[in-house]
Formats: C-alpha cells, structure tokens, sequence
C-alpha cells in the first residue's frame, strides 16, 4: 500500500532547476514525475505568463493554490512554481503528502540562469527585481522545507543523487 507522504516536492526560486533535476530524480526513484507549472496551463489553457498578463498575479496565485490543493499523486516527484510558498494551504497540503526539498541556489546564479524574465511567468510586482523576490521568499522556503539542498557546485545529477540519498535515508 502506498504511503500517505510518498512524494518528493521540490521548491525553490525560478531558475533553480525544479523541474530539471525533478525529472532526472523521478527516474532514479521510478516515480512519476509531475510540474505544476505546467498543470496549471492544462488547466487554464493559457501560458503562466499569459495569465499573469491578462488576469493579474492574485489571480494567477489562486490558480497555483487550487493546482496545488486538487493534487492527488503517490510515489511522485513535483516540481512546484517559485511562488507555490505564497499559499500556506497548497504548501500544508504538499507537506502531507510528502518531502518537501528547497532547491537553495545563491541568488548570483539565479542571475546567470534567468534571462528572459518578462517571459517566463515570474509572480514578481512591476519594479520588483529577481534579488528582491529572493529576499521575500528564500525565509518561505525554508519555513516549509523538510530538506535544504544547497546546489551550489553541484550538477544536475549530482543534486538528483543527494536528494534520492537523503530520500532514501528518510524512508528507512
């Protein structure tokens, strides 16, 4: 029988490389690998940025929350949206049911990764810079991360690799 906290759930900042390293880490663990970013699009039939253009970013914020509480998965790893920790809800309901892992990237490599802010469907107010985003949500992160990885020097598989171990750890 599959356990009620059985997934692993990757936050961190945009850039941070969730949804890379999710797919590198769900098929080391044989699970399903899910984005919410992208079932938020399924759901709204709209791009992130789409949405946060026409609707607003509260707008696009309900949309994440009702993604990340309708969420019905085991043995899976999410790969959540950078904003997923502005809902306490859909972060409780991600708790209970599962790891919830904070990708923790120095904001200077951030800088390098992200280039194409204004398209990406970044939650951030107009005026806001990437550096002021990660002083607002890196005290989130930690807030609802069982495990911190700190990915500076590591690589993709070298990220995947410490979180099946600390994973693995946890399930013993």
């Amino acid at each position: 029988m599959k356990g009620e906290r059985d997934n692993v759930i990757l936050i961190g900042m945009p850039g941070a490389g969730k949804s890379t390293v999710g797919v590198v880490l769900a098929k080391r663990l044989g699970f399903d690998f899910i984005d919410t970013d992208l079932l938020i699009q399924r759901r709204t039939g709209r791009h992130l940025q789409e949405i946060i253009a026409n609707e607003g970013l509260e707008s696009f914020k309900k949309h994440e929350e009702q993604v990340l509480l309708t969420l019905c998965t085991h043995e899976s790893v999410i790969s959540t949206g950078g904003s997923a920790v502005y809902s306490q809800k859909g972060m409780t309901a991600l708790k209970d049911r599962g790891t919830v892992v904070f990708l923790d990237v120095p904001l200077a490599n951030l800088q390098q990764r992200i280039s194409d802010m204004d398209s990406r469907g970044l939650v951030i107010d107009p005026g806001e810079t990437l550096a002021d985003l990660y002083r607002q949500r890196r005290p989130l992160y930690l807030r609802y991360a069982d495990l911190r990885i700190n990915t500076e020097g590591l690589n993709v598989e070298e990220t995947a690799t410490r979180i099946a171990e600390h994973w693995a750890a946890l399930q013993s």
